[in-house]
């Protein structure tokens, strides 16, 4: 593969660092991404000692999508992958978490991947090409207690994913949405919790049991990060277990993830047939709008997994 340009966001630590070393191991070039380039050069020398780029880069801020413009531009003018990591956990209390800590959640972990990923965009449909790759979780596709802000986040990044991979299509810009289970990485220990602390009347209910939970795994989890970046890159790249992939648009990673969204999958098609009859009784009689729906929203072939 003719070496490419990636720029990776929140490439300070996990599975940011891991996937910007495993490009550049692999002959690519790479714009690390951290808000504290120097830090990050620090604790990851080998990035910058295998080719890499640090770039200084806070996606909460507004100007994040000219920096990203400038940086692409100065580095030949054209991106061929963009992988939208930085991102934080909020748990806790939804009546405890202050909308200022609601936003800051929201701003990283949603509104960051909008804005790179604008100023992305313009360069990929001049060249015709291009990946953006989504680092979500699966608490984006299954929510838990006291986990509201964390999936609130990444529920969004689920659906911008599904609409950007429809309209990217054209393009020949492919969407990969990676959902990671619990992989040993720093998330959990650096999780964050409302200033207010918990509300007496949560301790000993499901959100008090899942914040002990959460604790405890740190550090605990049985994921390998290591593997994941590599299995990232391959789908990536289409090569090793990622060969034949290049049409899926999301990347299920950890059996706990997998299981946890079978499961889930199990429980909402079990809803849609106990609910089937009182859905299909609400419509208005011969409407046109059922044909042009069908056609705008066609059943998906067998074992697509795009919409």
């Amino acid at each position: 593969m003719a070496p490419q340009l990636w720029l990776v966001t929140g490439a300070s630590s996990g599975i940011g660092a891991l996937l910007a070393e495993h490009a550049l191991r692999a002959g690519h070039r790479v714009l690390a991404t951290a808000r504290n380039p120097s830090k990050a050069a620090e604790d990851h020398p080998q990035i910058a000692s295998l080719g890499g780029k640090w770039l200084q880069l806070d996606v909460t801020s507004k100007e994040t999508k000219s920096l990203v413009e400038q940086a692409i531009t100065d580095n030949g003018g054209e991106i061929d992958v963009v992988i939208n990591n930085a991102g934080y956990s909020l748990f806790g209390s939804i009546e405890d978490i202050s909308e200022d800590e609601l936003d800051d959640q929201i701003q990283t972990n949603v509104y960051g991947v909008v804005r790179v990923t604008k100023a992305a965009l313009p360069f990929m449909r001049a060249q015709r090409s291009g990946t953006i790759v989504n680092i979500g979780s699966m608490g984006g596709f299954i929510a838990g207690p006291g986990a509201a802000p964390y999936s609130m986040s990444k529920f969004a990044l689920e659906a911008l994913s599904e609409s950007l991979s429809l309209e990217l299509n054209p393009f020949n810009i492919r969407v990969l949405l990676v959902e990671l289970g619990s992989f040993r990485t720093k998330i959990l220990g650096s999780r964050k919790l409302p200033a207010a602390g918990l509300t007496k009347d949560y301790e000993g209910t499901p959100i008090s049991m899942a914040m002990g939970f959460w604790e405890k795994l740190a550090g605990n989890q049985p994921g390998d990060p290591v593997k994941a970046a590599q299995r990232i890159l391959e789908v990536i790249q289409q090569t090793g277990m990622g060969e034949g992939k290049g049409h899926l648009l999301r990347l299920p990673l950890g059996a706990d993830c997998h299981h946890r969204m079978r499961a889930k999958l199990d429980a909402v098609m079990q809803n849609l047939e106990e609910t089937e009859e009182i859905a299909f009784s609400t419509a208005i009689d011969s409407a046109p709008g059922t044909q042009l729906l069908a056609r705008f929203f066609p059943q998906p072939p067998t074992g697509e997994t795009r919409l």
